[in-house]
């Protein structure tokens, strides 16, 4: 709320309302708008937050001296303290502002990297998304690093009893999402925090997922590094943040070069900022980080164990609806799983399934969604996807499972 006290009870229905694009139709048919895991909507909090900004505040950011540039860094900077206020970050300075989680990972994964030596090891898990992953094989085809891999069980879950067999003295970096895109499965990351740092491994927990629907408290958590995204989160495309521990963003190199990210630059030597802005090379995304902060501000007006329990209300709706429904398989029901219902027909790809449900209004994804290796795990060419957000209701669901019956007819 605009006095900054929180709604416990929440109504999807005065949330949905907040979006523009929610209104719209698509092939004559009310948008069900089902595909938030790829990327969420904006509510207008973040929309006019962005035009204001370029309309009347925009400027570049950091020793402009002049009333523009103050008044855009102090923008920049403060949705840089929401950032560390929603991951309970000890401080902003332990936020690193990215052009996504992707870029968070690889800023991460390159400086480790440089203290990788052949035959160290980096562990990560079957369900990760390929940004958790592409990046340490570079490594291992860079420096020499081993990858090992947390099996995943046949409901979902990681098998910690594995992971803890596969944690060593070489062990440098353990890589988990702390909620699967796919399966919707949560991980237990401050347990997997806890075990890895016993044998002193950092560790990274993607959590562009979970940042949105789970428990982001990096502290609780105890990790070296936590990144996320922003288009995830209600907020604009092109920017991510990075937290990262004083101590761990201290011992990490810089990732590129170029302006703010120095402190003292002479011919034959060159000095870095400190943390963070020794990894904030260049012009910022300034709009981005603002909108991002926007978005965050305004999903603060809710009760974050409210908006999980109306979303996994019309997961569950969906859910049951498809009990007991012929040739379809949904992969990933572990306990305790956010709201994404990822499924197969048998008889019908994937891709055909999700264009199919677009004729009803109905945008579901479909493919490898980017984690190929679990695809393979739970023996997969494709697949689709629902991922139920704060604004789906359980009419939204009721459409989703009419659509889906209607596309398993028409490949009967």
């Amino acid at each position: 709320m605009a006095d900054g006290s929180v709604v416990t009870r929440f109504d999807p229905y005065a949330a949905r309302a907040q979006f523009p694009i929610l209104s719209r139709s698509v092939n004559g048919k009310p948008l069900v708008y089902l595909d938030s895991a790829a990327s969420a909507q904006k509510p207008r909090a973040v929309i006019d937050a962005m035009v204001r900004t370029m309309e009347g505040g925009y400027a570049n950011v950091h020793r402009g001296l002049h009333t523009l540039s103050n008044e855009a860094t102090e923008a920049f900077e403060t949705a840089r303290e929401t950032v560390a206020r929603f991951l309970n970050a000890p401080a902003a300075s332990n936020i690193v502002w990215t052009r996504g989680g992707t870029e968070a990972i690889n800023l991460v994964a390159a400086g480790l990297g440089q203290s990788i030596e052949p035959g160290d090891e980096i562990i990560v898990s079957q369900m990760e998304h390929h940004s958790n992953i592409v990046p340490w094989h570079l490594l291992r085809e860079r420096r020499g690093a081993v990858l090992k891999w947390i099996p995943v069980l046949d409901d979902g879950s990681l098998d910690m009893a594995a992971y803890a067999e596969l944690l060593g003295p070489r062990t440098k970096i353990v890589a988990v999402t702390h909620m699967s895109n796919v399966l919707g499965t949560i991980n237990p990351v401050a347990e997997i925090t806890r075990l890895a740092h016993s044998f002193g491994a950092r560790v990274l927990v993607d959590g562009c997922q979970g940042a949105v629907h789970g428990d982001a408290d990096v502290q609780a958590i105890g990790c070296d590094f936590y990144a996320l995204t922003g288009h995830k989160l209600y907020g604009p495309t092109g920017i991510g943040a990075l937290f990262g521990t004083t101590e761990a963003l201290d011992a990490l190199p810089p990732y590129q070069g170029g302006g703010e990210m120095i402190e003292t630059v002479e011919m034959d030597r060159v000095t870095y900022a400190k943390p963070p802005h020794r990894f904030e090379a260049g012009t910022p995304p300034i709009l981005e980080a603002i909108g991002l902060g926007a978005a965050i501000d305004w999903l603060a007006q809710y009760d974050k164990a409210a908006i999980t329990t109306h979303e996994r209300a019309v997961y569950d709706h969906a859910r049951a609806r498809l009990d007991g429904m012929n040739r379809l398989r949904v992969i990933g029901e572990t306990e305790g799983k956010g709201a994404i219902l990822t499924f197969t027909v048998e008889g019908a790809h994937a891709h055909d399934i999700a264009q199919v449900m677009d004729r009803y209004g109905v945008a579901v994804r479909a493919g490898l969604h980017c984690a190929e290796p679990l695809a393979k795990r739970f023996g997969l060419t494709s697949s689709a996807r629902a991922s139920f957000a704060l604004y789906n209701t359980t009419e939204d669901a009721d459409a989703f499972v009419d659509a889906l019956i209607k596309a398993r007819e028409f490949f009967a």
